[in-house]
């Protein structure tokens, strides 16, 4: 696989800090039942790395001491980390809102069966991949068969109240087949909300659109394929400074799975820790008894992937 991160170390991106600390978002391992080729993770069945009891532990600690709002929790597939039970129990006993982000296809994995009804039990936020609404184009992007093992995962937490009234949120992700910018959020919403109700009778409560970002698989291809200043080029052309507010990196702290600090899932992948341990690699541990408002935030080329058009985050669109 080509490296990224030289073409993207130098850069013009400008300077951001950070705001008031309220979400962990964790990556419990790399592990994972599928292998998208969009996925900046270059997660798969057969990575290994996966968090430990320990670190888990401290994840929780963090959350407690520091009061923070929100565990976002991802991978690879989070629910195949072992210790995955524990952190939603323990985290949700602390008043945290959890999100678990879900690919659908691992709750008819043997051995996770039962993952849908624990999670809507209590009441996880679930915010799962659907590149499309279209078969074709969701199995080119993930796999052959991983469209109707998503529909059949939709349709099993509608039936248990999420993307309902009243129940548990339930928002899908779409990233573009390729190079290019995601259409409107608001616009595509619809589209999603309309195709799946009327051929699969499935609700949801939002819908959020991702840039791919030049790093890890999706990065390595554009490389392979002699697209990748052009792609760019495109981020480059679009950045609009309005979205530098609103980026995640801000009140977000990516923790990858043997604790060690991020200023984005992005950050983790490309091995450039937080700004936050003028000492040494900063760890969970380095959240416990400091402040980090107005720390500076790492950065490189790849930054204006969540800055271009509409914007791009964890939580979908950054303008309207």
């Amino acid at each position: 696989m080509h490296a990224t991160y030289p073409l993207l170390k130098k850069t013009d991106f400008p300077a951001i800090r950070r705001k008031t600390l309220d979400t962990l978002q964790v990556n419990l391992g790399y592990k994972c039942n599928q292998t998208c080729q969009h996925c900046h993770v270059n997660a798969g069945p057969n990575r290994k790395e996966m968090m430990d009891r320990e670190t888990v532990d401290l994840v929780l600690q963090v959350l407690r001491d520091r009061k923070l709002s929100t565990l976002d929790m991802t991978g690879g597939a989070p629910e195949m980390n072992v210790h995955f039970r524990y952190l939603v129990q323990e985290a949700r006993a602390l008043g945290v809102h959890v999100i678990d982000r879900c690919n659908l296809t691992i709750l008819f994995e043997p051995g996770y069966e039962d993952i849908a009804e624990f999670l809507a039990r209590h009441e996880v936020e679930i915010t799962a991949s659907l590149p499309c609404y279209s078969q074709k184009n969701v199995d080119q992007q993930r796999g052959d068969g991983v469209f109707d093992k998503s529909i059949a995962g939709l349709r099993l937490l509608n039936s248990l109240g999420y993307g309902r009234d009243g129940g548990p949120a339930l928002s899908l992700v779409y990233n573009p087949q390729g190079p290019s910018l995601p259409p409107n959020q608001q616009g595509l919403e619809a589209d999603y909300k309309r195709e799946l109700m009327q051929h699969f009778g499935i609700e949801f409560t939002r819908l959020y659109v991702l840039a791919n970002m030049p790093i890890q698989r999706f990065g390595s291809m554009l490389i392979s394929k002699g697209q990748f200043a052009d792609y760019m080029h495109l981020l480059k052309h679009n950045y609009s400074s309005a979205n530098l507010d609103g980026v995640m990196c801000r009140t977000l702290v990516s923790v990858d799975w043997q604790g060690h600090l991020y200023d984005c899932d992005f950050n983790q992948m490309l091995a450039m820790p937080a700004r936050l341990n003028r000492t040494g690699r900063p760890h969970l541990r380095d959240l416990l008894g400091r402040e980090v408002d107005g720390e500076p935030i790492a950065i490189a080329d790849h930054c204006y992937g969540c800055t271009a058009g509409q914007g791009s985050s964890c939580g979908g669109a950054l303008a309207a």
